[in-house]
């Protein structure tokens, strides 16, 4: 399984959704990088897992002592430095790191971000200091749900347990306390097809990802375009194709 997503992230290489035309409403009062800029001061060392291809942290993450992004795939982290490079800031360091065994030290970084990635909770308390904070947001099950179903197959379909049950848990039983999980609703309105094939193509949203790792592992196919557009048919409107997002957040304090 976990091949399998390391083929399809360095066939992906970055996460620059900037060519794609989607206007956004988020219908939910969340946003992580408010909560990263009102917990993190200049003195700060953060840690950002899943970096993709350090977009995020670049544009949008607080100045900070030091940030240290990363990712399992070598190719977006080529990425990250050319964009590391291209930026001019020093404060940013990008490596490889599988989040499911990690090697950064203990007691060390104040803030730790994660992004749409797996997690081990445990070890991110290990390597926070005492009053850390972990800052998480995630794709949940019911994301693009009524795409998921017409297409029978996507990301955490097949699941039993919701991901924001799972990462909910494991927190908690990693020994985070102050523990709070928000639903994240959000609405997307895609210009064109082309705008919404193009993000189709580049997630995971219709390929057979399993957070509970799965014996049926993952298998890339190529997209059914009448259903595609059975679908654009039924959910166009006048700011665009619609897609109905679902999200979560999870802050948790080291205490």
């Amino acid at each position: 399984m976990e091949n399998n997503e390391l083929a399809y992230y360095d066939k992906i290489k970055n996460w620059d959704f900037s060519m794609i035309r989607v206007e956004e409403e988020n219908l939910t009062n969340w946003d992580m990088y408010k909560i990263l800029n009102k917990c993190a001061n200049e003195d700060s060392t953060i840690l950002d897992l899943g970096t993709g291809g350090g977009e995020k942290v670049i544009n949008e993450f607080p100045k900070v002592a030091k940030i240290l992004g990363t990712d399992f795939s070598c190719e977006m982290i080529k990425t990250a430095n050319q964009n590391l490079k291209k930026s001019g800031k020093n404060n940013i360091e990008f490596k490889v790191m599988n989040n499911l065994n990690m090697n950064t030290p203990d007691n060390y970084f104040d803030i730790v971000v994660a992004r749409h990635t797996c997690i081990s909770a445990e070890q991110i308390f290990k390597t926070l200091k005492h009053n850390g904070k972990l800052i998480l947001r995630g794709v949940d099950k019911l994301d693009c749900w009524q795409l998921k179903r017409l297409f029978s197959k996507g990301q955490a379909f097949n699941d039993v347990k919701p991901i924001s049950q799972i990462d909910y848990e494991n927190i908690m039983d990693a020994g985070f306390k102050n523990v709070e999980l928000v639903p994240i609703y959000i609405r997307e309105f895609y210009k064109t097809k082309e705008d919404l094939l193009a993000l189709l193509l580049k997630t995971p949203i219709l390929d057979d990802f399993s957070e509970q790792r799965l014996n049926n592992g993952f298998r890339k196919k190529e997209l059914d375009i009448e259903k595609l557009d059975s679908y654009i048919k039924e959910n166009t409107y006048e700011k665009g194709i619609l897609l109905r997002r679902m999200y979560y957040g999870i802050v948790a304090d080291k205490g």
